[in-house]
């Protein structure tokens, strides 16, 4: 006899552990496995909704005390460049762009750590090894890339992303540059040229991670236009930062199983048993 069963994917809920963006907060996140036949429709789906990859694994911030965590995304078509970000275009015009399968090398585990190092030495990634950066990168099991720029004239790397393609955007998993060069401001640099990206290939969004209300690490993405962002189960226009600033008042959070409830999956492919 056979019988179809669903294969539906399983959500957990995180221990807590103290919040990396707003002092004296929890965070806690609700996430499922990514893997399987149908891992590109999940990830999609989730994307959509406010979910983020790391190696195989969707995560969404569901904290008891708020829900300042949102998912953003740049609306490429709303997109208009600043004074400062046509300047920052120019100051890296001769880096060079080159996209490849998702492999780890000794060059770029050098200059993450050299940017951990620099920036973020105190953060939940300042003691990962080689083989742990290999996982972070080689581990998708959807379409991704590791997007590296060089500089021609010293032969030297300068900027990576990891980006995974979604059907409706780009997705920057992870991103790290050179910390010796702040006049140059790479990070910018590299979401303006995944917009050019997003542009030459007819896709219309670039996904950036989280948003919060009120963390000056968060700050930067406010400085693009067309953003949008995940907030009560839709995407919205940033216009005023000061209007999602409610998110951070613990009865903004929905119970996690009414979160779980409100989730939208993509039909699920069927395993056939004998």
């Amino acid at each position: 006899m056979r019988h179809t069963l669903p294969i539906a994917p399983q959500f957990y809920v995180t221990a807590p552990q103290p919040c990396p963006y707003l002092e004296n907060r929890m965070e806690r996140k609700l996430f499922t496995s990514l893997q399987g036949e149908g891992a590109d429709q999940l990830n999609n789906s989730l994307s959509h909704q406010g979910f983020r990859r790391s190696q195989n694994v969707l995560y969404r911030p569901s904290c008891s005390d708020c829900s300042a965590c949102m998912s953003a995304r740049i609306d490429v078509s709303a997109f208009v460049k600043t004074r400062s970000q046509k300047r920052i275009l120019k100051r890296n015009a001769s880096l060079l762009r080159r996209a490849t399968s998702p492999w780890a090398t000794e060059d770029q585990y050098t200059l993450f750590r050299r940017y951990l190092d620099s920036r973020h030495s105190d953060g939940g990634m300042a003691d990962m090894d080689v083989f742990e950066y290999a996982a972070m990168i080689e581990e998708t099991p959807i379409r991704s890339r590791v997007i590296e720029y060089t500089e021609p004239q010293f032969s030297g790397l300068v900027a990576v992303s990891l980006t995974d393609v979604l059907e409706d955007g780009l997705s920057m998993v992870y991103s790290f540059y050179d910390p010796d060069q702040p006049q140059n401001s790479i990070g910018t640099y590299m979401i303006l040229d995944h917009i050019a990206i997003a542009l030459e290939t007819g896709l219309p969004y670039v996904y950036l991670g989280y948003w919060v209300p009120g963390s000056s690490k968060m700050s930067y993405k406010e400085k693009f236009s067309g953003l949008e962002v995940y907030h009560q189960g839709a995407w919205k226009p940033m216009r005023d930062p000061a209007e999602f600033a409610e998110s951070s008042h613990p009865l903004s959070t929905d119970p996690i199983a009414e979160q779980v409830a409100n989730i939208h999956l993509p039909e699920q492919p069927v395993h056939r048993r004998r």
